[in-house]
């Protein structure tokens, strides 16, 4: 059984997520990419509760549940700061999962010197391909002036990603939209979301590949969808190029959102890296 936290960042933003699994035990944090929320890793947070680790699964701010940002900015310094203060407060190791800008918020924090027991990357990494990530932009605008219904915004998700089927029903789209009073479906994430700068992004994240291949490097995982945009054969074969250690993990018959496309194939693959580089109970 899990239990809903709300954490306050020190500018005031309170974030929620749902926490579960034994206090002392290592814990897991998972951090969603742009646009979704943390109800994009339900099925991932049950295995690893169930597999013994503390488990953290957080809306970043201005998504979900959580605040948005006072000045509706969110550079990767104030959502690494988010971060951090979660990190902070647990008492044993921690690794992360982060898809897309989680994971892209976590490449930073390793920039900045933070060191967790291993990092795996759901289809983001250091030289993410820009065009991918302009698609991924492209496509939360697109939803700026709503749906005018669930089946619409269903429709809108199928076109961006044809790797995974259109769902039969589409009540589970309540989590990631609301109805405003003018009747329509709205994406419920801070539309400034859309003011980050992808090129700055892509260069803070470069700063990483230093970190990453270093002597001290951090076990890394990147698990990637075989028909994605973002990570491609040509990003994987400059990360092994310049991080020869890094673990890759292909999904076939996935796109960017790999979890949500064939989440027993990542789960599987997410699982057996954490029990290699941090059991969820002393061995």
């Amino acid at each position: 059984m899990s239990e809903r936290w709300e954490y306050i960042a020190d500018d005031g933003v309170r974030l929620v997520a749902d926490v579960a699994g034994p206090a002392k035990a290592p814990t897991v944090i998972l951090a969603h990419g742009g646009g979704q929320t943390r109800y994009s890793w339900s099925r991932a947070f049950g295995q690893l509760v169930s597999t013994g680790y503390r488990v953290i699964n957080f809306d970043a701010r201005g998504h979900g549940e959580s605040d948005w940002s006072p000045d509706h900015q969110y550079p990767l310094e104030r959502r690494w700061r988010d971060m951090e203060a979660l990190i902070a407060e647990q008492a044993g190791p921690v690794s992360i999962v982060g898809a897309s800008m989680g994971g892209g918020t976590a490449l930073f924090g390793v920039s900045e010197g933070f060191r967790p027991e291993a990092l795996i990357l759901v289809d983001i990494a250091p030289n993410a391909e820009r065009s991918g990530m302009q698609r991924v932009r492209d496509f939360m605008a697109s939803g700026l002036r709503g749906f005018a219904s669930l089946e619409e915004a269903a429709d809108a998700v199928a076109a961006y990603n044809p790797s995974r089927p259109r769902p039969k029903y589409t009540s589970g789209l309540k989590r990631n939209l609301r109805q405003r009073p003018d009747g329509r479906w709205y994406w419920h994430w801070d539309p400034g979301m859309l003011d980050i700068d992808i090129d700055e992004e892509r260069a803070k994240m470069a700063g990483t590949f230093d970190s990453l291949g270093s002597e001290s490097s951090v076990p890394t995982l990147l698990v990637r969808g075989l028909e994605s945009d973002v990570v491609t054969d040509q990003t994987v074969a400059e990360l092994r190029r310049r991080v020869p250690q890094i673990e890759i993990a292909d999904v076939s018959g996935a796109g960017h959102m790999v979890a949500g496309d064939r989440n027993d194939a990542f789960n599987n693959s997410v699982t057996a890296f954490l029990d290699r580089h941090m059991p969820p109970v002393a061995r």
